[in-house]
């Protein structure tokens, strides 16, 4: 059987970066390890090409090859995806699709015309779409019915399949799942309460094979919270130390966390040990009223700020997530969050509006209360909310504009990440030092043109002139072994340079038709699993 795996495009958002990319020549940020894991599950004497849309264009070559077309996404690659369906339905393809989009509203990818609807998790339905065309059965829609699997069965991605130069960083999964209940996550729905995990070993090997094939750079682990077992990640990391020091520390890791972090100090320790070098927290709000409403009670045990600026200084950088439109927000809640993000010195702070998100403990709310506008949503930052919040949309829109703006003035942007790394620079914990090698490193002339654009434009083009070299002198004196990790998060200014442009935009765009074309709200509706009759599909 010879597989075609698509990845869809993803648009133009807070986290593609094309600008910050497009510097360093990399095509994007993330691999789709969804896709290499599908290939591992699936028999590996199956066939198999993967491209990845966000790198590159299918051929017609790969078009022709592929037996069987299969496709998953994320509801912010939905446009793309769709589009894809019909590309490999018009030259006659089978098509079968999953992930996060596909389960959470399956009857969208089966209007597209998608032929094999793999819902749910791999592990589980995938070797029931094996059986199914073994069986010569042409469609089918496969689900888990509400088995979660045990990933101490996941076998090791197909990195192989990869062009992996392409891309700024490699991933690997440690677990699935969040032991919290935040109303408008699907994590949760998609994913369950009870974080399982990997065992060191597995985890060793994915990493291994990574290092086999060259892989030298960072590595995001994309845990759905990465400390959601803390016992069990304490043991892994346990194993993970000296596996980096036998190599010479190869890899630097990110991942996402919950806030209280903050608390394990051991845990921090272990971390930084292993070169963890940032962790991404959903913050949401400084509201604590907010916090309590929407079920985030983990951020509300201690103070938020000592929190993040705790984290900042066992040496871990800081990436936090923002959210205005909760209901019984108080007007200036924009404000409070430009605040707070300015009092912890986060560098990179992902700021959207409030959405809800299909099966959701939030939707089902909304949806019994009345409240919803469209059933839509695609998790994209210059979209409007979806639903009718408790204050004017008018009043939530501008002030996200206004504050997003703010956030990414290029001078207010690099002073908060100067503030950050000085932070960093002075944690107590002992950094990691590589030991140096007889092997002469290539000059690596990608990274030296990337610095000198970095230099000319905040260092003499922009407003940021002066300041720029009065910041990047101050840290090469007191804290030199932070400086290459914070000219990397200066560039990143270079993507939001553009795109607050682009949210306030769009945005405004989006208000301006709001405001003249109030929305009708939508009756009431039935939960999405009971709106597509699998038997009759099947």
């Amino acid at each position: 059987m010879r597989v075609l795996l698509v990845y869809p495009l993803f648009p133009k958002s807070f986290w593609s970066f094309e600008k910050t990319l497009e510097l360093v020549g990399y095509k994007a940020q993330l691999p789709p390890l969804g896709m290499v894991t599908v290939a591992a599950i699936l028999p590996q004497t199956w066939e198999f090409k993967l491209v990845d849309r966000n790198v590159r264009d299918i051929t017609e070559a790969e078009w022709e090859w592929a037996e069987v077309v299969i496709l998953s996404a994320m509801i912010v690659q939905k446009d793309d995806f769709l589009a894809q369906i019909q590309e490999a339905k018009k030259r006659g393809k089978l098509v079968a699709v999953g992930g996060p989009y596909p389960t959470a509203l399956p009857e969208e990818a089966k209007v597209s015309g998608a032929d094999f609807l793999i819902l749910d998790e791999g592990e589980i339905t995938l070797p029931m779409f094996v059986e199914a065309i073994e069986r010569g059965e042409r469609s089918g829609i496969l689900r888990a019915n509400g088995e979660k699997p045990a990933v101490t069965d996941t076998p090791i991605p197909r990195f192989d399949l990869l062009e992996m130069n392409r891309y700024a960083e490699m991933s690997v999964q440690f677990s699935r799942g969040c032991p919290f209940q935040c109303e408008f996550c699907d994590i949760i729905v998609l994913y369950g309460r009870k974080p399982r995990t990997k065992t060191p070993a597995q985890i060793l090997a994915e990493l291994q094979c990574l290092y086999d094939l060259g892989w030298r750079r960072s590595i995001f682990m994309v845990d759905d919270n990465f400390i959601g077992n803390k016992r069990n990640v304490k043991v892994m990391l346990q194993e993970l130390k000296p596996w980096m020091k036998e190599r010479n520390y190869p890899f630097s890791f990110a991942t996402e966390a919950s806030v209280d972090l903050a608390q394990d100090p051991e845990m921090m320790q272990m971390m930084v040990e292993c070169n963890f070098g940032s962790v991404f927290l959903g913050i949401e709000t400084p509201d604590t009223d907010s916090l309590a409403l929407t079920k985030k009670f983990q951020n509300n045990r201690d103070p938020l700020s000592e929190s993040v600026i705790n984290i900042a200084r066992a040496g871990i950088r800081v990436m936090a997530g923002f959210i205005i439109g909760f209901d019984g927000e108080k007007k200036g809640a924009g404000d409070r969050i430009v605040q707070f993000v300015e009092l912890t010195a986060v560098p990179t702070a992902l700021f959207s509006m409030l959405q809800a998100l299909p099966d959701t403990g939030l939707w089902h709310r909304l949806n019994k209360e009345g409240r919803m506008i469209t059933q839509n949503s695609n998790g994209h930052q210059t979209t409007l909310m979806n639903f009718m919040p408790t204050r004017p949309l008018e009043d939530i829109a501008t002030e996200y504009v206004h504050a997003f703006w703010t956030l990414y003035d290029p001078l207010v942007f690099l002073n908060r990440t100067y503030r950050h790394f000085l932070i960093l620079g002075e944690s107590p914990y002992k950094r990691i030092k590589r030991e140096k090698t007889d092997q002469k490193k290539k000059t690596d002339w990608t990274a030296i043109r990337a610095l000198l654009i970095l230099c000319w434009r905040q260092g003499f083009v922009r407003k940021t002139r002066f300041q720029f070299w009065i910041n990047l002198f101050d840290l090469m004196k007191r804290y030199p072994n932070v400086v290459t990790s914070y000219l990397s998060v200066c560039a990143q200014g270079e993507h939001f340079l553009e795109y607050r442009s682009i949210v306030r935009e769009q945005i405004e765009a989006q208000l301006a038709d709001y405001l003249a074309n109030p929305p009708v709200l939508q009756p009431k509706v039935v939960p999405v699993e009971k709106k597509l009759d699998l038997q009759e599909v099947k």
